[in-house]
């Protein structure tokens, strides 16, 4: 009897250890933290990606870029992997990925408006300059605290991100140093941000920057999308390093990943790579 228990109990351990090496386990991909805002007054997921190779190098000093919309359910995933892949083959300089997650978005990703049009899109909008007073104020200091990135800074968002990206670039364009921007709802607030554009790009006088903007061919339909790249061509100071890059086979569904890969590999090229307006 002792035996045919001992061949039991073998037989079921035997079974459990390789239910144990074929069970699912977790997919790390990056690293994830809450961040407590009094500026917004509630907490914010944030989700970062940093390079293979640099996450236990101290001495990396990687440049940081902060993309909205970085939720996991929303572009996060899909702009890691571009990240791993053109930082891995070379096309791009090392980066951490800095993924803002959304709570309200559009309340943060959008400036004060008059057209009531606009109003009726959420019980809140206009909270662009709240938002990124938590960028600079309450996200930045955190990111260079935990992972000692250098000073280089980028920001990244489509569609309404896209408008704040402009946005910033126009408003405080200390914020960062590059602004990429795929089909930005420059419709907002009737153009007033595209009315203001060349006056405050002729008025700046600060540090070099560089702005990438792709334009959908829905984008391509809106008025006052189409005044941008004049704008632009018009009054962008030497110290603006810009690109305005039509996209005509793409729709405002599909513009995000085919831009994002063309602008990472052209506004992050390596050195000997990079080239501008």
């Amino acid at each position: 009897m002792c035996a045919v228990l001992q061949v039991i109990l073998l037989g079921i351990l035997a079974g459990s250890a390789a239910r144990a090496q074929t069970a699912p386990a977790p997919l790390t991909i990056g690293q994830t933290f809450t961040l407590p805002s009094k500026i917004l007054k509630e907490s914010r997921r944030i989700n970062v990606y940093i390079p293979l190779g640099y996450a236990d190098s101290a001495k990396a000093r990687l440049p940081v870029l902060y993309m909205l919309d970085g939720g996991l359910g929303e572009d996060f995933l899909h702009v890691a992997g571009l990240v791993q892949v053109l930082t891995g083959n070379g096309t791009m300089r090392p980066f951490i990925l800095v993924g803002v997650e959304n709570t309200a978005r559009r309340r943060d990703l959008t400036g004060p408006t008059t057209s009531a049009e606009d109003k009726q899109i959420a019980p809140q909008v206009g909270g662009s300059a709240a938002f990124r007073q938590f960028l600079r104020t309450e996200l930045m200091p955190v990111v260079q605290q935990r992972y000692h990135p250098s000073t280089e800074k980028a920001l990244m968002g489509e569609s309404l991100a896209g408008l704040f990206v402009v946005e910033t670039l126009l408003l405080e364009p200390d914020l960062v140093d590059t602004y990429v921007a795929f089909d930005p709802s420059l419709w907002w607030n009737k153009g007033w941000l595209v009315d203001q554009a060349q006056a405050r790009l002729r008025t700046y006088a600060g540090p070099a920057k560089t702005l990438y903007v792709a334009s959908s061919s829905d984008d391509a339909k809106i008025p006052e999308s189409r005044r941008l790249e004049p704008a632009l061509k018009a009054a962008a100071p030497r110290s603006l390093r810009w690109y305005y890059t039509p996209m005509p086979q793409e729709t405002h569904a599909t513009i995000y990943h085919p831009a994002a890969l063309q602008a990472l590999r052209l506004v992050f090229a390596p050195a000997q790579g990079r080239g501008g307006n």
